[in-house]
């Protein structure tokens, strides 16, 4: 398996390659951490300040007209809102790791055709460019890529992968990586595979140990 990274490629439009090897784009889908920073003493004495001027200040109801409890009619039911902490667990741990999507399933030139795990892929039929079918490998398991954003238009990296006596492609094949990151979203509904999971760098690299070096070099962290 001959394996590196490149700068960004002169394809032509539609023409990819010149000979019948097929082509997969193959999405490093990125979830940065968010740690939340501590609040700097001059923000928290402005918010102390303001909290303090609207107890002082803020109109006041009649006390009939703020119990609720007793205007509800009967079968009604109160649901108490307890809002989210403000400080998470990786806020507490300081975990700073980025996390990267693998998904378990059916992939292209797999070993006698079985599932097993890898990066959302698709391989290159029609598309105008090569980051479009990145997009539509990213969007079959998401469902659409409003949340999403790609790291430039050339890929970051690609392999040539030779074929093997239990693959099930007889031929070579070039598989290139292109980076996209999640943006102002928590939780995905990952679908059209039997499962999939977040993993840092190091356990990524568990995942695929025969590629360790060359994912060390494509993966900056």
């Amino acid at each position: 398996m001959k394996m590196s990274l490149i700068r960004p490629l002169l394809l032509t439009r539609r023409g990819f390659s010149t000979s019948s090897e097929k082509i997969v784009a193959s999405v490093l889908f990125e979830r940065l951490p968010v740690v939340i920073p501590k609040i700097d003493p001059v923000v928290y004495a402005f918010q102390e300040f303001s909290f303090r001027w609207r107890q002082q200040y803020q109109r006041r109801y009649p006390d009939e007209f703020l119990d609720k409890s007793e205007a509800r009619g009967k079968g009604d039911y109160q649901i108490d809102y307890v809002p989210a902490p403000r400080v998470t667990e990786a806020d507490k741990n300081n975990d700073r790791r980025r996390l990267y999507l693998l998904l378990y399933g059916n992939a292209y030139g797999a070993p006698s055709g079985k599932p097993l795990w890898h990066f959302p892929e698709k391989v290159y039929e029609s598309e105008d460019t090569m980051r479009k079918c990145a997009e539509s490998a990213l969007k079959s398991v998401l469902g659409d890529l409003s949340n999403t954003y790609f790291v430039g238009n050339a890929p970051m990296a690609h392999m040539v992968v030779q074929p093997t006596e239990d693959m099930s492609g007889s031929t070579s094949f070039k598989r290139f990586f292109f980076k996209s990151q999640v943006i102002a979203k928590n939780k995905y509904s990952i679908e059209k595979c039997e499962d999939f999971v977040w993993v840092t760098k190091d356990e990524l690299i568990e995942y695929f140990p025969e590629q360790a070096e060359f994912l060390n070099k494509m993966i900056i962290s």
